[in-house]
């Protein structure tokens, strides 16, 4: 007996929908011009004459290359940039493109102009980064065919299009690959009052009133990163709903944060953990990476790129040639 299709239930229904319109929402928190974009003054000077000129001279945007911590709007910089420029925009990563054909077919679909993002960059296999110089110098991609004594070189034209790569790890990239780079910007950890600027726009597209001060006291929560201060906002929206008021207070956002187990600079259960482990654990330091997250159940690599960059950031950590260790202003903090 062949069992058909069951209908979908209203629930299932719903829930789709609530997940579409999830969807759109976070899409709407980027901004979408070089002008809506909040922080990283440098990098918006220096890329609205990078844009400007290549407009101008009617060509397509050389290669830019964009480095820096997890959050800090890598990816929306693509995207405006491409927004900017009038052109389309494909989005991949670099773990996506196993094989030469993968990258292939996705130039050979790019039109002129169009921008190609590659985010994690830095972890292409090398036989595809091999493959990227020739596309990103020549505009030519050469390809093997047929195998053995009959087996013969073609090169296919590309259209004349920008790449785009994002990394967290600078240090992974091959020089020769860095180098076919026009532009290389790195993002910084934004300042509180810009942080407090990119609540408040959010809190008013998700239509929830925020105090000021409620916002500065979030602003110093979010670790300097404003995926993290969107993230914690939605959680204090949640909260304040919950609750029935109308407007986010200093109560609401105190509530939320002690909920969370977020401290007032934004370091969580894990971030007091490994210090608390390199003091307790290991006398303050200097101990190795690999001993703090065999120690705190975390993989080394989440512990060196979430966690490291902002305790560093805030003079709590430090690394030196011996292992990491925890500094007296750390200690300090822990005792507080």
């Amino acid at each position: 007996m062949i069992e058909r299709d069951k209908p979908k239930t209203t629930e299932m229904l719903s829930a789709n929908k609530t997940k579409d319109e999830a969807d759109v929402q976070e899409i709407t928190l980027r901004p979408q011009s070089l002008k809506d974009y909040i922080g990283q003054d440098e990098i918006k000077k220096n890329l609205g004459v990078f844009i400007k000129a290549a407009q101008k001279r009617d060509e397509a945007l050389e290669h830019v290359l964009l480095h820096g911590p997890p959050g800090l709007g890598k990816t929306t910089l693509a995207n405006i940039i491409a927004h900017e420029m009038g052109v389309n925009i494909k989005i991949t990563s670099g773990p996506a493109l196993e094989k030469q054909g993968d990258l292939a077919s996705i130039i050979t679909n790019l039109r002129d102009r169009d921008i190609l993002f590659i985010d994690e960059i830095h972890r292409l296999r090398p036989v595809v980064e091999e493959v990227l110089y020739t596309a990103m110098e020549d505009f030519g991609l050469d390809l093997i065919i047929g195998k053995g004594p009959s087996a013969r070189s073609m090169r296919l034209k590309l259209p004349k299009f920008t790449l785009i790569g994002a990394t967290t790890k600078m240090n992974m990239i091959s020089s020769p690959l860095r180098d076919r780079f026009g532009a290389l910007f790195r993002l910084d950890f934004y300042n509180h009052g810009h942080i407090q600027q990119i609540i408040q726009r959010s809190s008013k597209i998700l239509e929830c009133e925020i105090e000021e001060s409620a916002a500065e006291k979030l602003a110093f929560s979010s670790r300097q990163t404003p995926r993290i201060a969107n993230r914690l906002l939605k959680r204090v929206r949640d909260m304040a709903q919950i609750s029935d008021k109308a407007k986010i207070d200093n109560g609401i956002v105190d509530e939320t944060l002690e909920s969370l187990a977020i401290d007032s600079l934004g370091l969580d259960k894990t971030d007091r953990e490994i210090m608390r482990t390199i003091v307790d654990k290991f006398h303050g330091g200097p101990v190795g990476l690999n001993t703090i997250a065999a120690a705190t159940s975390e993989e080394e690599e989440t512990v060196e790129n979430i966690y490291e960059p902002y305790l560093i950031k805030l003079g709590f950590l430090e690394r030196t040639p011996k292992g990491r260790i925890i500094t007296l202003k750390g200690k300090q903090h822990l005792n507080s």
